[in-house]
């Protein structure tokens, strides 16, 4: 079949350099243009003797992976090559190209000075800088050039190296101060990210003294993210902190991708692994109550929170009537939560009258907890190598070696400065663990966090002002540590090592457990 071969276009013509030269001699101003893919002119714009602005594109999305179909063309009174702003304006706008047509001292145009982007190379430059030419010899074909260019993009996102499956994302680990813990920070995030689904494509990180009060990172480094997310074809940027709903509207404004932050993931977890209707309820409470002060910003950066109202709104007036919606279903599912929690409150009234001591599993997510009840208890409670795969508390029956029964339930996992969100809405969860005889505080044996999870774990237990109950420190998973660590790590932390998977150190557990219950004593 025959295809018709389209006309070719320059980049700028002779013809028209010399119109926009003369232009800007006349009035001693830059001027400029943006023109579309085929040459239509779609803005114009008048600037001073030194600079130009651009227009603002805010609301104005390029397709996702594609250049924005803009070149930008201007003049330069002075010869001077592209500024920084010029190539920042170049990457941050994602245009076509970026042109200067120099101004000689008659008004005519002498040099032009353009650049591109290009595919992140070694050194991960991503803007490419041309040489000097006279306007006569820019004679190649405009719309090929772009075409190849955008289609080396395409090649060079299929070549990234990714983790997991999903959509793809860009991680944001921001260190504040002298943050000790900022490797085990993001290496954090990240496993929260692949417990969510996300590729994790590429990974920014800034040392800052403090947060930046408008983007948490600073101006130049959310400049940076803007070209990196683009080029890695990510449509989600994930901080490792929590964003105040002005820097959600900011960062939203710049970046063409869904922005979340660190509490927004973890609800959003939470909501893929609640199973009862208790935790849907306890998730979707916390999740809009956490919606409503971000409401003004939340545009796409709000879109993966299930019962979005959707994008940004024209006016005051829809923002009300947002606002007013959150307001009602936030007093519905509180109105709900509190029939359900009279439930659990009569199980837990009936469980009280056996007179059976209760033992609560607590701990970091993903230490192993629900194997444990697993194994104790011969159940199925739902166990998975995720964080946060458990968020519906459970509770059994369990009998010890003596003919001797407790009632043993297991509780959502911890995590590190848990989201107030969650606290709040779990209050009646976390209820189960006041009612706790002794809590057997289960860590990961094999964690390199193994000291910050536990202090983690008891600073919340602090907050909640459960911190008085006794405790015993199960070390789990010491089937993937040396004998020599399993000794060193029960004596420094004065816990008892056990395998949960294959049953390990199971029995010397429930006796020292069993002494702690029954006898008062000291295991």
């Amino acid at each position: 079949m025959y295809k018709r071969k389209l006309p070719r276009e320059r980049l700028v013509t002779q013809e028209f350099a010399r119109q926009l030269a003369e232009l800007s001699f006349e009035c001693g101003r830059q001027v400029g243009v943006l023109l579309g893919r085929g040459g239509r002119v779609e803005y114009v714009m008048v600037g001073d003797a030194f600079s130009i602005t651009l227009p603002d594109f805010k609301r104005v999305r390029a397709g996702a992976g594609r250049f924005r179909g803009l070149r930008c063309i201007h003049t330069h009174l002075r010869g001077e090559r592209l500024t920084q702003d010029d190539l920042t304006d170049l990457a941050l706008l994602r245009l076509d190209a970026m042109v200067a047509v120099q101004v000689d001292s008659h008004g005519l145009p002498d040099k032009v000075d353009y650049a591109s982007l290009q595919p992140p190379d070694s050194e991960g430059e991503t803007v490419s800088r041309h040489d000097l030419v006279s306007p006569s010899l820019l004679d190649f074909d405009f719309l090929e050039w772009i075409d190849e260019l955008e289609a080396s993009f395409g090649e060079a996102q299929k070549g990234i190296a990714v983790e997991g499956k999903g959509e793809r994302a860009v991680l944001v680990c921001v260190e504040l101060g002298n943050d000790a813990w900022a490797d085990e920070r993001c290496a954090e995030m990240r496993e929260l990210a692949r417990t969510a689904g996300l590729q994790i494509v590429d990974t920014v990180r800034q040392r800052r003294p403090r947060p930046d009060p408008r983007y948490l990172v600073g101006p130049g480094k959310i400049k940076d993210l803007v070209t990196r997310a683009w080029q890695q074809g990510a449509t989600l940027v994930l901080f490792d902190r929590d964003l105040t709903p002005g820097q959600l509207r900011a960062i939203t404004d710049i970046v063409e991708a869904r922005i979340v932050d660190r509490t927004q993931l973890i609800l959003d977890i939470f909501a893929q692994n609640a199973r009862t209707k208790e935790a849907k309820l306890q998730v979707e409470l916390a999740q809009q109550k956490y919606r409503l002060p971000r409401l003004a910003g939340q545009s796409e950066g709000m879109s993966r929170l299930q019962g979005g109202i959707g994008g940004r709104g024209p006016g005051e007036t829809k923002l009300e009537v947002d606002r007013r919606r959150v307001r009602d279903r936030i007093t519905l599912l509180e109105r709900n939560l509190k029939e359900v929690t009279r439930q659990r409150e009569t199980r837990r009234a009936r469980r009280k009258s056996e007179g059976l001591p209760v033992l609560s599993i607590v701990g970091y997510t993903n230490a192993g907890k629900s194997t444990l009840l697993n194994r104790l208890t011969k159940s199925d409670v739902h166990a998975a190598d995720k964080l946060f795969a458990t968020v519906d508390t459970s509770a059994r029956r369990l009998r010890f070696p003596r003919e001797r029964d407790v009632i043993i339930t297991d509780t959502v996992g911890f995590i590190r400065d848990l989201p107030t969100e969650l606290v709040a809405g779990f209050k009646s969860t976390l209820e189960e663990i006041r009612d706790a005889t002794v809590l057997l505080h289960v860590v990961d044996a094999s964690s390199p966090q193994l000291p910050q999870q536990v202090e983690a774990v008891r600073g919340i237990l602090a907050e909640l002002e459960l911190d008085d109950k006794p405790e015993v420190l199960i070390l789990n998973k010491s089937d993937r540590v040396s004998p020599e660590e399993r000794e060193n790590l029960a004596k420094r932390f004065a816990g008892i090592p056990i395998s949960a998977l294959n049953g390990e150190g199971i029995e010397g557990m429930l006796q020292s457990v069993e002494r702690v219950v029954f006898e008062g004593g000291k295991r």
